[in-house]
């Protein structure tokens, strides 16, 4: 993979993880500290919250291969 494709990869997770926090924060507010703050939090849909977490985790596993490939070890 060229280094123009990981970038791609990378920015894309970020994005992905950007977008999970902005989600969390319409159903969890945010403390003084800026520190999301269960005790507040909202009824949270489950399935889309498993959704966007399986997303998020299936391109890190991505992000991890090309990690492999470019450091040149053996994936496990």
């Amino acid at each position: 993979m060229d280094k123009e494709q990981a970038m791609k990869e990378f920015k894309a997770y970020e994005k992905m993880r950007l977008e999970m926090y902005d989600f969390l924060e319409q159903f969890i507010p945010k403390d003084e500290n800026g520190q999301l703050d269960f005790s507040q939090a909202k009824s949270i849909p489950a399935n889309e919250v498993f959704d966007r977490w399986f997303a998020l985790d299936y391109q890190a596993r991505k992000i991890r291969g090309i990690a492999i490939n470019c450091l040149g070890l053996k994936g496990e």
